[in-house]
């Protein structure tokens, strides 16, 4: 049986903008990604979605809350959409990481898989997190399509393993905030549909990493 999910990353913030690593530390939308999340509600409440889950981190639910008033269906929050969490290097930037850490920053930008950030998650462990919940998701959705507001972290994972990318090479696609991202999942695997319909977006729209 097959599954379709619309993932969304959640709006703009602040840290986006100064390139600041944010992982699970808590960070409102700024004024511009309130902006996105309007304007890709306006566009996902075009389709029929069963249930709406999000991250239970602020720039998500408030993501999240916009669909949800479009489409009169209430959010539900799951830890397991979380951002993967970035330990030593939350809160700063690559270049600031690079300068205070230099020996975890060859690690981050190695993509080493078994890097915990000293105090935080491997990707290898975040991974699994993020596989784990949209199998766990399925399973409760069978037939239905869904809408997930999550982070850069759980999309770039999804969309290396539906188009055949391992963990650890670089990453060379864009995750956009608030653009729709569909994907499907059934007995033969995880399939990508669209990836960055961000045509709501326009002026609004900006291009910031994590």
């Amino acid at each position: 049986m097959t599954t379709r999910f619309c993932i969304v990353r959640h709006g703009e913030t602040d840290w986006n903008v100064e390139k600041r690593i944010q992982g699970q530390i808590d960070i409102p939308l700024n004024h511009t990604g309130k902006a996105q999340a309007l304007a890709m509600a306006s566009n996902a409440g075009h389709h029929h979605f069963s249930a709406i889950y999000c991250s239970y981190l602020n720039r998500a639910s408030e993501t999240a809350h916009a669909i949800s008033e479009h489409l009169g269906l209430a959010v539900k929050m799951r830890a397991d959409l979380r951002e993967q969490h970035y330990g030593i290097f939350q809160g700063i930037t690559a270049e600031e990481g690079a300068a205070t850490h230099p020996a975890a920053y060859a690690h981050y930008i190695a993509r080493d898989l078994d890097f915990d950030f000293e105090t935080g998650e491997s990707l290898v462990s975040f991974a699994a997190r993020v596989t784990n919940c949209l199998d766990d998701l399925a399973r409760h959705h069978v037939g239905q399509s869904i809408a997930l507001v999550s982070h850069a972290g759980f999309l770039d994972v999804l969309y290396r393993k539906a188009t055949g990318r391992t963990l650890n090479a670089p990453r060379d696609f864009v995750i956009p905030n608030c653009a729709l991202n569909w994907f499907r999942l059934d007995n033969h695997g995880l399939h990508l549909e669209v990836w960055a319909d961000r045509h709501h977006l326009g002026h609004v729209l900006t291009n910031t990493p994590e």
